[in-house]
């Protein structure tokens, strides 16, 4: 049984992935206003007892390993740090990119993940299929969205932390060059979070949870 934890950025989630019958036995995704420390232990609580599971039934953990706001991932690490070393569990980090583009892996279209960075800029991954591989395509970087929409130069998908202004922003740019997820599409969902840690696991990798850190790609914001 892998519990999957995602407090990267405001938007978090929880997942419980039954391994033994490839199945998601639950799922929770929320809006904190920074509120993380407060939320996230008792919503894990929660999500084990009405799957009627026990801590000692864990089998592993996955954690969204950023980029992401300071504070958000800080805690989100801790939490799965501490579940995986009291109960001697395997850990894996997930970047908080992979989980956002993984639901689109299936469109012939490259894919731009974001997530918002603060002051109008966004983390940024690029995805696509070649040679029938899928797979993140150059490092994760910031950005602002007119300084992205120039570089691209064919039709693409965008999806992630996007509001409707930036999706607006992005058809005045790209025109018909440019697909917006919808929101629901968009939602990053602990499902996939657990859903790539258990492919990790099931590869025997993991990471050793004194090592294991989080991907920032700009100076620590403790308002996140």
């Amino acid at each position: 049984m892998l519990l999957a934890i995602d407090t990267a950025t405001r938007m978090a989630g929880l997942a419980l992935y039954d391994e033994k019958r490839s199945r998601i036995l639950g799922e929770e995704a929320w809006h904190s206003v920074n509120n993380h420390t407060v939320e996230l232990t008792p919503r894990l609580v929660r999500l084990l007892e009405q799957q009627d599971v026990q801590p000692t039934q864990l089998t592993g953990i996955a954690v969204s390993q950023g980029p992401g706001s300071f504070t958000g991932l800080r805690i989100g690490l801790s939490v799965a740090k501490g579940l995986a070393l009291a109960g001697a569990l395997p850990l894996v980090g997930i970047p908080t990119l992979d989980v956002v583009a993984e639901p689109h892996q299936a469109q012939s279209l490259p894919i731009c993940a974001l997530i918002r960075a603060g002051r109008g800029r966004f983390a940024v991954g690029h995805y696509s299929r070649q040679r029938g591989r899928w797979g993140r395509r150059g490092a994760f970087r910031i950005a602002t969205l007119p300084s992205l929409c120039e570089e691209v130069a064919e039709p693409t998908l965008f999806c992630g932390e996007l509001e409707a202004k930036d999706a607006e922003q992005i058809w005045q740019h790209l025109g018909l060059e440019a697909v917006v997820a919808s929101p629901a599409a968009s939602l990053r969902r602990a499902a996939y979070l657990a859903e790539l840690g258990w492919a990790r696991l099931s590869r025997g990798s993991f990471d050793d949870p004194a090592q294991l850190a989080p991907i920032y790609l700009h100076h620590p914001q403790i308002d996140g």
